[in-house]
């Protein structure tokens, strides 16, 4: 196939260039750019950062166009959806969980790493991964509801509170993680 492909090559003088990704970012230097934006966000916005909340509102409207009078009536959704003035999709976490997937796809192709591609062991197939994946993450936002924040809300904005139930969220995520990795790690292994 190689052989084929660099004759085709050099019979149409096309050049292939394999874009090699570029190292990761030091986590420290991005830990303290981290806590700058988190600086920020309470300077400007007069709040910390969050994804679940955004989350709730792109449900909250969706559930309203889909069913208006079961969202008016329940309580979670009127929360989102407040007195009708104003769409929540205007909330500024909405347009901070857009600026996180634009940046990170932006950061992922200067750095080279946009690939079509599943992380995983050479011990799971791409289906069961996919599958652990997705019942990873719905037990990660059902769990954010029930702790009344996700990671990003608990961990950053909480922790930089000092709220005493955030700390205790983090311990337990790690104490979590580690509770559930043994069970886990022969797929990546």
């Amino acid at each position: 196939m190689t052989t084929i492909l660099s004759l085709f090559s050099k019979k149409i003088n096309l050049e292939i260039t394999v874009i090699e990704a570029k190292p990761y970012s030091n986590p420290y230097l991005v830990g303290f750019g981290l806590g700058l934006v988190l600086l920020a966000a309470f300077v400007i916005m007069g709040r910390g950062l969050g994804a679940s909340g955004a989350m709730s509102s792109v449900v909250a409207v969706t559930v309203e166009k889909a069913a208006p009078d079961y969202a008016s009536e329940n309580s979670f959704f009127e929360t989102y959806l407040g007195d009708g003035t104003s769409s929540p999709l205007k909330d500024w976490l909405v347009f901070e969980v857009l600026g996180v997937l634009v940046g990170g796809f932006i950061s992922g192709l200067l750095a080279g790493r946009i690939k079509r591609t599943v992380e995983k062991g050479p011990r799971i197939s791409t289906a069961l991964r996919l599958v652990f994946a997705f019942a990873g993450g719905s037990l990660m936002g059902f769990g954010a509801m029930l702790a009344r924040g996700c990671t990003s809300g608990q961990a950053l904005t909480g922790g930089a509170l000092l709220n005493l139930g955030s700390w205790i969220f983090m311990l337990m995520v790690f104490a979590g993680a580690y509770a559930t990795a043994y069970f886990v790690r022969r797929q990546w292994i």
